[in-house]
């Protein structure tokens, strides 16, 4: 299954890229990576310097701007996504949730994908696992309408099981889409899935977190989901880690670290 996702979001990826490149204007490829011997290639001679007297020799250069490229805003990409049917999960859905939050955040919360409470509101983390990542990123000193959050799948898989492959593959262009649309500094994966399947590793959560990965260059720091906090909330160990890696998520940011008490 880790070979299938990865497949799929290497996939994705080049779309991305390719669509990144009609974007700023390329509408070629080199002759050498298009299959063209450089003996049929069409040889382009220097430039020759222009007369001493002629009207090109007199005239001032002129810098030439380079294209100005906009970000894809959010709102098209939703509209493109529109009543997705692109796999099995649009049959089982309530509400589509694409994401919620500040269009220019410095920093994305990722998790798996949406459960009951997000599929009947169309908003992600809105649960009781919704109020714990409300809890942290106020405890970050940050709101949640500052940053920007979202989830692998846009759909709730029944019975919240974890999505397969199929399924991210057919959300991953969008993700994809997302982040480069918010270009965000810092991603914060919660939770094994998300953690797995953006890293590209089998490796445990408990060794992933609190240390940084990267997602198509973009810093990504793996840590607990909330819910998995929800299950431990006699042991505080856990909100600690969690802790731990959000401090880490701030001074990247190079943002203020509040203090905490920790209770023994």
């Amino acid at each position: 299954m880790t070979h299938n996702l990865n497949q799929a979001l290497v996939t994705a990826s080049l779309r991305a890229y390719l669509q990144g490149l009609q974007e700023s204007g390329v509408d070629g490829i080199p002759a050498s990576l298009a299959g063209i011997s450089p003996a049929t290639a069409v040889e382009i001679p220097p430039d020759t310097p222009p007369e001493p007297d002629s009207p090109a020799a007199t005239q001032a250069p002129q810098a030439v701007a380079p294209p100005v490229v906009e970000r894809e805003s959010l709102e098209i990409i939703r509209s493109d996504l529109g009543e997705c049917q692109r796999c099995k999960l649009g049959a089982t859905r309530t509400h589509l949730v694409f994401g919620t939050g500040n269009p220019r955040a410095r920093l994305v919360f990722a998790g798996e994908g949406p459960g009951r409470d997000e599929d009947l509101q169309g908003e992600p983390f809105v649960g009781e696992a919704g109020q714990v990542l409300n809890r942290i990123i106020t405890a970050m000193g940050l709101k949640r309408e500052d940053v920007y959050i979202c989830n692998l799948v846009k759909c709730r898989p029944p019975g919240n099981r974890d999505p397969e492959a199929d399924e991210i593959a057919a959300c991953s262009t969008f993700l994809l889409r997302q982040l480069r649309s918010i270009n965000p500094e810092v991603i914060v994966a919660l939770g094994k899935f998300a953690a797995q399947t953006l890293l590209a590793t089998k490796e445990p959560i408990s060794r992933l977190r609190g240390t940084f990965g990267e997602f198509h260059g973009i810093p990504l720091m793996p840590t607990f989901h909330p819910s998995y906090l929800l299950r431990n909330r006699g042991n505080s160990a856990p909100f600690w880690e969690v802790w731990d890696d959000m401090t880490k998520v701030l001074l990247l940011l190079k943002l203020p670290v509040p203090e905490k008490s920790r209770k023994r």
